[in-house]
C-alpha cells in the first residue's frame, strides 16, 4: 500500500504522468511549477494544488523544491474517515485547483511535515484532519465564474506559433487586459504571458517526445524564431536541453 503523506523534494528534472487517485501538494520551500491538463500554476509556501484522479499533470523546480504530497488511497476511504466530511471533501478533489492555506491550516502542514510521517498512524489522522480543514478552501477562494481555460488554451494551442499578447487572451475571456491579469496571478499564481510561456514548453515537451521534427522546427511551432532562443528557454523553464528531454522519451 502507497504512503497516505510524503515528503517529496523535487528538482529541474521534469515530472509527466497520471494516476489513478487524488492527490495534493502542498509547498513547503522553494516554488514547484505545475501543469494539470493545460493549466499552469505554481506551488509555494502556504499554497496547494489539487491534482484530481486520472488528470495528467507536469511538474519540475528549476531552483529546488520541498512539498508534502498526500496521495488519497480511494474514494471509499474518503467515504469511510471523513463521515460528514466526505462530500465535501469529494468536491475538493473533482477538479485542478491552486489555493491558499490560511494561517491554522499552514501550521498544520508545517506540523505534518516536521512529524514522522512514515508512521500510519500519524499518516492516517493527519490525512484525515488535513483533508478536513480544507473543506471551506474552494467556496472562499474560488467562488463565482473561473476563466475559461479550455477556450484560452486552444487560442494559445492554436496560435502557439505567433506572437501572443495578455489583449488576445483577455479578448478570448471577455475581459480587459488587467482584469485577466489579476485573474491569472489569483487562480493560476502567474502572469498570463508566464501561463502562455509555459503551455508553449509544455506543447514543445511533447513533440520533442512524440516526434521525429528536428528541433529547430518544434521551436518554432512554438513561437521561438530559432534554435538558440528555443534551447535557453526550454533549460530555464525544466533544467535540461530540449536534446536531453528528447532522448529521455
Amino acid at each position: 500500500m502507497r504512503p497516505i503523506l510524503t515528503l517529496r523534494h523535487y528538482s529541474h528534472d521534469l515530472i509527466v504522468h497520471s494516476h489513478d487517485h487524488a492527490q495534493l501538494v502542498f509547498g513547503l520551500s522553494g516554488a514547484l511549477d505545475f501543469e494539470v491538463e493545460g493549466q499552469g500554476s505554481q506551488v509555494v509556501q502556504q499554497s496547494f494544488v489539487v491534482i484530481p484522479a486520472g488528470a495528467h499533470h507536469a511538474c519540475g523546480s528549476p531552483h529546488g523544491s520541498r512539498c508534502l504530497v498526500l496521495d488519497v488511497p480511494s474514494d471509499d476511504w474518503v467515504g469511510q474517515c471523513l463521515g460528514d466530511h466526505a462530500d465535501a471533501s469529494r468536491r475538493l478533489l473533482d477538479d485542478t485547483a491552486r489555493l491558499p492555506l490560511d494561517a491554522g491550516q499552514s501550521q498544520l502542514v508545517t506540523w505534518l511535515a516536521g512529524s514522522p510521517v512514515d508512521d500510519p498512524v500519524i499518516a492516517q489522522q493527519g490525512a484525515v484532519l488535513l483533508l478536513a480543514s480544507l473543506n471551506g478552501a474552494r467556496q472562499e477562494t474560488l467562488g463565482g465564474r473561473r476563466l475559461p481555460y479550455a477556450a484560452l488554451n486552444a487560442h494559445i494551442d492554436r496560435y502557439a506559433a505567433y506572437p501572443l499578447q495578455v489583449a488576445d487572451l483577455a479578448q478570448v475571456a471577455g475581459l480587459s487586459s488587467a482584469r485577466l491579469h489579476a485573474r491569472f496571478v489569483a487562480e493560476c499564481g502567474q502572469t498570463p504571458m508566464d501561463y502562455i510561456r509555459s503551455r508553449r514548453l509544455h506543447k514543445a515537451v511533447a513533440l520533442l517526445r512524440d516526434s521525429q521534427l528536428p528541433i529547430g522546427e518544434i521551436g518554432q511551432r512554438v513561437g521561438y524564431s530559432s534554435q538558440s532562443a528555443f534551447a535557453a528557454a526550454v533549460l530555464r523553464e525544466f533544467g535540461v536541453s530540449p536534446g536531453k528531454l528528447r532522448r529521455q522519451r
